[in-house]
């Protein structure tokens, strides 16, 4: 194989999972109640894929002739959060949840943080909406200097600060202090950084300026040996030995530390995303271009946005359609690239709260050489997505945990 195009669709969960009651979930289904909502959505070209015809889908017609084979997978980590969903697919099976903090962080945090940072103090220190925080403690933020921290139901430290009081730059040395600080016992997934500004008509409002910073996965996982594994490739009459690549499109970097990323541009938007996609096909070689499109899960699923969701699914269909031509033909040459979607957990809009959702994931698989049509069931981990990425990539038991699906996919 020579690439393979691995799209995370951030929270797009299609109905409760077997364990949904341990986190409060019965009920939800993330695409299933949009569907609900708006039965005429305009996405015809996940519905050719098959998106349809995967077992327990709701409020999708299948169709008679899918092009690619699909499946749904199940998690098994503990917990719904990006983090976990995501090195899940790469074979990271995470057993103890990471911490959360619904009463605020304790005063040794906060204490450290103020210490090494610098800062005169912070404000919140709560769980709270990333858009409302920012109303309340704008105005107090700008003349006071103290960063805005706050929390969620995830296992995130986020630092909220205004780009005229603190640059992005600075914004981010907090966070690498703060992410320096919380390890151990109060090793939260993510340290992410909310940089806004005051606009004259808006109030305040995000600016794309966002920045995770992640614990490190375990270094043994499909990333990794992607890029020690490696593809022959003629150049001038000689056959040359070259290391695959993986190229991360989004905040792939950010949710995996680094590790096992070779190449990453980070984006503003869902189809920003879709646009330095379609780009890395004319950049990367050989290996993974590993893509997160992380408005449906932040700007429309936490915000319990349903319209925003459902015009954000419509208008990714219309970049798949552009992805899926080019991948038939790279300039002169017919390609072999192969498309996966996934998703890392739901996060419904229509649901109670503004949390993610613990539910199944879609799992499509398409390309040249890859059966249509083929119906791979319901699968027992998000693994198992890695580990057929792994052996559609000539590298047979890249993954700790996970089964692959290669023998049941690929057309020799």
């Amino acid at each position: 194989m020579s690439r393979v195009i691995w799209i995370v669709l951030d929270s797009v969960g299609m109905g409760e999972a077997p364990d949904a009651g341990d986190f409060g979930d019965i009920g939800c289904n993330t695409l299933g109640h949009i569907m609900e909502k708006f039965p005429s959505l305009k996405i015809p070209n996940l519905k050719s894929l098959g998106l349809g015809n995967i077992d327990g889908m709701m409020g999708i017609d299948p169709v008679e002739k899918p092009l690619a084979s699909f499946g749904r997978l199940t998690e098994i980590s503990a917990g719904k959060d990006t983090t976990t969903g995501h090195w899940e697919m790469i074979g990271i099976h995470t057993k103890t949840p990471f911490p959360t903090y619904p009463n605020g962080f304790p005063e040794e945090v906060i204490k450290a943080f103020v210490t090494k940072t610098g800062v005169p103090g912070v404000l919140c220190n709560s769980v709270a909406s990333g858009t409302e925080v920012i109303k309340q403690f704008g105005d107090e933020h700008r003349l006071s200097g103290k960063p805005i921290i706050y929390t969620s139901a995830d296992s995130v430290f986020q630092i909220a600060c205004d780009e005229s009081v603190y640059s992005v730059e600075q914004l981010y040395e907090m966070c690498e202090a703060a992410r320096e600080i919380l390890v151990g016992e109060h090793g939260v997934a993510r340290v992410i950084a909310r940089p806004f500004v005051k606009d004259i008509i808006k109030g305040y409002v995000r600016t794309p300026n966002r920045r995770d910073f992640s614990l490190k996965p375990d270094p043994e996982n499909l990333l990794t040996e992607i890029m020690k594994s490696e593809y022959m490739k003629q150049e001038e009459g000689r056959i040359l030995r070259k290391k695959q690549s993986v190229y991360a499109v989004g905040k792939i970097e950010d949710i995996f530390a680094g590790v096992g990323i070779s190449d990453a541009v980070h984006t503003v938007s869902n189809d920003d995303g879709m646009v330095k996609t379609l780009e890395a096909l004319d950049i990367v070689e050989s290996g993974l271009i590993f893509t997160n499109l992380v408005e449906f899960d932040s700007t429309w699923g936490h915000r319990r946005d349903v319209v925003g969701y459902a015009r954000g699914l419509e208008e990714f269909d219309v970049r798949l359609g552009e992805l899926m031509k080019k991948m038939g033909r790279i300039g002169d040459k017919k390609s072999d690239d192969i498309l996966v979607i996934t998703a890392d957990h739901g996060c419904d809009p229509t649901f109670k709260g503004t949390d993610h959702t613990r539910e199944y994931v879609p799992f499509l698989i398409y390309g040249k050489k890859i059966y249509q049509g083929h119906n791979l069931g319901t699968l027992p981990t998000f693994a198992d997505a890695g580990a057929t990425v792994g052996e559609l990539l000539g590298i047979p038991g890249s993954t700790k945990i996970g089964e692959s699906h290669f023998m049941d996919l690929y057309t020799f």
